[in-house]
């Protein structure tokens, strides 16, 4: 890896934890939050894009979003068991709370939009950058969350890292990971709110 391409990696993850955390960290239902979503989003991707061009891989769309469906079944069912331990009921919660109190469609958008550009950043150009990069973006995708101060987040961020960079593997490209975290935020946008 040239020495260019490390520092627009090191420099994005730096600045992507921090707008992560900040931007987790606004109030619920307040304008700010979504330009500095945004803004995040413009940060992964535009860090990647830097990096040198993603390599798209098999684009089908099928399975992937087949995948998304599933990952997201499978936290809406655990949403179910979390809802009853008061601390996981509020960490769900206060993320929910975006949805609850903002654009729906508005919200949705946002989620989707950073969940791509998430991908083109950890699976896309991270990926291609890292050895064993499976095992590998997975922990550095959990270590950024950890600046939400939300430990269901640090939680889902393992388990949706580790689905989509098995997917970037299988597809040997970024499009599968991005159609995984795009169906899995709408799955959760969707169902999350009305269990907490």
């Amino acid at each position: 890896m040239g020495d260019r391409r490390r520092v627009v990696l090191v420099t994005t993850l730096v600045l992507g934890t921090v707008l992560l955390g900040v931007s987790l960290r606004i109030e619920p239902g307040t304008v700010w939050f979504y330009p500095a979503a945004l803004a995040l989003a413009a940060v992964w991707a535009g860090g990647a894009l830097l990096a040198g061009p993603p390599t798209f891989g098999d684009r089908s769309p099928v399975r992937p979003v087949l995948v998304g469906l599933a990952l997201g079944a499978v936290f809406v069912v655990g949403a179910l068991v979390v809802r009853e331990i008061p601390a996981l009921d509020d960490a769900v919660g206060a993320v929910t709370a975006y949805a609850d109190r903002g654009s729906g469609p508005l919200v949705v958008l946002v989620a989707v939009v950073t969940g791509l550009s998430e991908e083109l950043y950890f699976r896309g150009a991270l990926y291609d950058a890292l050895p064993r990069p499976v095992l590998a973006t997975t922990l550095v995708y959990a270590v950024v969350t950890v600046a939400t101060g939300n430990v269901m987040l640090v939680f889902a961020s393992v388990l949706l890292g580790l689905v989509a960079a098995a997917a970037r593997r299988h597809s040997g490209g970024v499009v599968a990971p991005c159609l995984v975290h795009a169906t899995w935020s709408v799955v959760l946008l969707l169902a999350l709110p009305r269990l907490f």
